[in-house]
């Protein structure tokens, strides 16, 4: 790995165009310089032992992941599937579907059919002889009810609209009249009361600031310019110099944890992997093939060889039962009746091999 070029390379500056922009470390003073070597030193001899153990951590997370977490989680899964799901499935398919079926078939069959029935025969008929006699008695009360507004509404119409028509016109009307004018005239003055008001609040208003800004703007201000800006360019320098070498140290940090990490593979590799292949290879290999032509397959010929005469032996065993038992039958019973042709002929080759097939089989049984 080659090593790392911390400084900015002479002549950078000038390689860049003519209408390129210039970039932010083009223009960064001597203050940044200063700052950018030490902090990344300090940085990269911070960063890269958390970077070795993050990195270790990573692999031995990925390890843990392949080797247990699937294995466990797809287990738990399967048993989660078999405990609580498959019961469930079945509980809802073959319980809780057809006994849902059955109450929703006993619920039509008890509720809406006679509801349905109720509805059209009774409750139909009682509603449109209801709406009859409604209408009628509505329509009765609609004309009693035309008849008293009217005779209230003349009334009304002589006992108050008239008599208030007359008030407004000849009595509210004139001392309205008189009391505008005299609001008129109260209003001037009010309206001369209120500026002059607003000119002494105006010129308080002034005078406080300017109070306010000397006293308090303008210093304000002047701290502001003066110190707390240059400190906060400093300090957004220091914090942009930090982020960038913690951003360096980390990418070099992880060339070098890289680096290490495959050193050691290479190292597990020729120290651990490769003698062990050589031996499962060199050793292991032909003595296993040795044992199995020498050892293992003759064992396995002659066993299958003993299971085959066992199987024989049995099998003749389990003929000679058969055998005795057909002899004992036919000393007590006697041999099965042979059938004689009905025209008096000897039977045929045929006929006499499907007798004996038949008298075997009965032997047999």
């Amino acid at each position: 790995m080659g090593m790392v070029d911390l400084e900015k390379a002479p002549g950078a500056g000038a390689q860049a165009g003519a209408g390129e922009p210039v970039r932010r470390s083009d223009a960064e003073g001597c203050l940044a310089v200063a700052i950018r070597i030490p902090v990344r030193v300090v940085v990269l001899v911070l960063v890269v032992p958390v970077r070795m153990v993050w990195d270790a951590l990573v692999v031995a997370g990925r390890f843990l992941r392949d080797a247990v977490l699937r294995p466990v989680g797809r287990a738990l899964a399967w048993l989660g599937r078999a405990v609580f799901v498959w019961p469930l499935v079945g509980l809802w398919r073959y319980v809780v579907v057809p006994l849902a079926k059955g109450v929703g078939w006993l619920g039509h069959v008890l509720l809406v059919v006679p509801a349905v029935w109720l509805y059209r025969w009774v409750l139909t008929p009682v509603g449109q002889a209801l709406a009859w006699f409604f209408t009628r008695v509505g329509a009765v009360l609609a004309a009693a009810g035309r008849g008293l507004y009217a005779g209230l509404a003349w009334l009304g119409r002589y006992l108050a609209v008239v008599p208030a028509v007359w008030l407004y016109r000849w009595v509210l009307t004139p001392v309205g009249h008189a009391l505008a004018r005299c609001g008129k005239g109260l209003a001037w003055c009010c309206g001369q009361v209120a500026r002059g008001v607003g000119l002494v609040v105006t010129g308080v208003g002034f005078v406080l600031y300017w109070i306010c800004r000397v006293l308090l703007v303008l210093p304000a201000l002047a701290v502001w310019r003066w110190v707390f800006a240059p400190v906060g360019r400093f300090l957004a320098v220091v914090g942009r110099e930090v982020a960038d070498a913690l951003g360096h140290a980390w990418r070099v940090a992880g060339h070098l944890s890289r680096a290490v990490g495959r050193f050691l593979g290479t190292v597990l590799r020729w120290t651990v992997a490769e003698p062990a292949r050589w031996v499962y290879r060199s050793v292991l290999t032909p003595v296993g093939h040795a044992v199995r032509d020498t050892v293992l397959r003759p064992l396995a010929e002659a066993g299958r060889g003993a299971r085959r005469a066992a199987r024989q032996a049995l099998a003749s065993a389990r003929l000679s039962v058969r055998q005795a038992r057909a002899d004992v039958r036919r000393m007590l019973f006697g041999g099965p009746a042979v059938r004689q042709p009905v025209d008096g002929r000897e039977p045929s080759a045929a006929e006499a091999r499907t007798l004996g097939s038949s008298t075997t089989a009965l032997t047999k049984d």
